[in-house]
């Protein structure tokens, strides 16, 4: 058995059976190893490198496993270098194999060169060389471990060339172990079961670990117990029913009214799973000095970043909140009657919201597909840009692993994301909604989906323009002082056939719902051209005057 056996066949013991990859000669032996277990490992090959790891991002959101991507040396590491970043920031666990130079070759500046521990330091849990085919097996179960371990990241691994092609002998194959489990301390238990007793307006801050450690039934379980309310870290509203009564939406970019006048009133924050992200958090200025907080995060490196904790508990959020709620006496009826006032505020928000200025209406469109959507097995990827709004707000996430978006705000996620989401989960329908610059980034993803056969539905948000950054240049220099912004757009549609998917172009919101319809029925991608007005801007409203 070569170095590239004995890693494929490390991964097959651990259970992996998804990689995504754009090919390179610098891991012939691998590629050749996974060309034999064919059966039982599946490749993607993806169009670009970035989506690739995009791919394998989404793959380990909802898997909760390591998502594996493979690409070559030089400009395959830097193309996934996105990836990785988003997998970071967003805790989510993925292992990088990168083709590398022979080992004789090191330092010399050779073809396609880099130093990956450099390179990547900053921003993987680890990078992990192999310097022989017989450490390439342990080296592969430590980068899989490590990725799931504590809080959950990415994992680099450079393999040398005359590594995976050399003898590895007799390679034992080691098995995977289990995760270590965090157990929260009595003592921190107690404090902070006093804290939450005596306060008068608690608000949970759930974040990525929930998903992670799928504890959503035991974050229901606290909220109903502590009759707290419930706020969504960003791009994390799948991590709460946002039909639960305790509910009070996403901390996404931007708070409505009623959200802010909540949290004037709220007195303790709870951070479950949360490491508290600048977005969230509004670039680390919401938590105030009178506010009491409970930091529950496994990482305790995490805790205390953004402000130091009252209570901080290094444990898995799981058996916190589950030992939390069975500690907790009954909340008072004035705190569960202030819940119940401000859920009630959030299901008008959902409701009503300001009247589209241009032909189609964001809120019309999302407020339909989620209607479709209702009762049924979905997955919503939604990629950066502020066509993104209207899915925060408008789109109601009920179940568990229902939405795919980076909190990184990278762009490029949604379509990519889309193919790995019909991967993990065949059955269900996968809806991306991208924007016209995102889609331009890994919008080519559409032809993974062709050769997969995967039936993903893409929605290509169109305002012609950098929508995000021109609202910021709008409110910084004014009305009209637009620059390095505006685009001129192909036919997506157009483009969407090419790739051989059926599409539609939709200039009006009544016809929206018609070609949605038209693209559930295809058993196959689809695309939708939604033409927007940019002076429909977000959903908070309009650009302005």
């Amino acid at each position: 058995m070569d170095g590239g056996g004995a890693l494929v066949a490390t991964l097959l013991a651990h259970g992996v059976d998804t990689a995504f990859c754009v090919p390179g000669e610098s891991y012939l032996a691998v590629l050749e190893a996974l060309r034999r277990e064919r059966a039982r490992l599946r490749l993607i090959t993806n169009r670009h490198e970035a989506g690739a790891a995009f791919a394998a991002d989404a793959y380990g959101k909802l898997t909760r496993m390591p998502g594996i991507v493979f690409v070559t040396r030089g400009p395959g590491a830097t193309n996934a270098a996105i990836g990785v970043h988003t997998a970071a920031q967003d805790s989510t666990p993925l292992v990088l194999f990168i083709g590398q130079v022979p080992t004789r070759q090191k330092g010399l500046e050779s073809f396609q060169e880099i130093d990956y521990r450099l390179m990547y330091g900053a921003i993987a849990k680890a990078v992990i060389e192999p310097s022989s085919a017989a450490e390439v097996a342990p080296a592969t179960a430590r980068a899989l471990g490590l990725a799931t371990a504590g809080r959950p990241g990415p994992v680099v691994v450079p393999l040398p060339e005359d590594v995976t092609e050399g003898d590895a002998d007799a390679a034992a194959i080691p098995g995977p172990a289990p995760r270590a489990v965090s157990a929260p301390s009595a003592e921190a238990l107690a404090a902070a079961v006093e804290l939450i007793a005596g306060a008068r307006r608690p608000v949970v801050v759930a974040g990525e670990l929930i998903a992670f450690e799928s504890a959503h039934d035991a974050l229901a379980e606290f909220a109903a117990a502590a009759g707290a309310g419930v706020v969504t870290a960003f791009r994390r509203q799948d991590a709460f029913a946002n039909d639960d009564g305790a509910y009070f939406g996403h901390f996404g970019i931007g708070r409505a009214p009623f959200q802010r006048e909540a949290w004037r009133d709220c007195d303790l924050v709870i951070a479950a799973g949360s490491r508290l992200d600048a977005v969230t958090t509004e670039d680390h200025t919401l938590l105030r000095d009178d506010q009491k907080l409970i930091h529950i995060h496994v990482d305790a490196n995490v805790i205390g970043r953004t402000r130091i904790a009252d209570v901080a508990i290094a444990a898995d959020v799981r058996l916190t909140l589950a030992a939390l709620a069975s500690a907790l006496p009954p909340p008072p009826n004035e705190r569960l009657a202030w819940r119940d006032e401000v859920n009630h505020a959030y299901r008008g928000f959902c409701r009503d919201g300001p009247a589209a200025l241009g032909e189609v209406d964001m809120a019309a469109v999302v407020k339909t597909v989620a209607a479709r959507l209702a009762g049924t097995d979905h997955v919503i990827t939604n990629d950066a840009g502020n066509f993104a709004s209207w899915v925060h707000r408008y789109f109601p996430f009920t179940r568990p692993y229902s939405q795919v978006g980076a909190a990184a705000g990278a762009m490029g996620q949604a379509v990519p994301g889309a193919v790995a989401a019909k991967l993990v989960r065949p059955g269900a329908t996968v809806v991306a909604f991208v924007g016209d610059g995102g889609f331009l980034m890994t919008g080519q993803e559409l032809a993974t989906a062709v050769r997969e056969g995967l039936a993903i539905k893409v929605i290509v948000c169109d305002n012609g323009a950098y929508g995000t950054i021109l609202m910021h240049q709008h409110r910084f220099a004014g009305a009209g002082a637009y620059h390095g912004v505006e685009l001129t757009n192909p036919d997506f549609a157009a483009m969407g056939r090419a790739y051989g998917v059926p599409a539609w172009t939709v200039e009006r919101t009544a016809e929206f719902g018609p070609a949605f319809e038209a693209a559930l029925e295809h058993d196959g991608p689809a695309l939708i051209h939604l033409k927007t007005d940019i002076r429909d801007i977000s959903a908070y409203g309009p650009l302005g005057g």
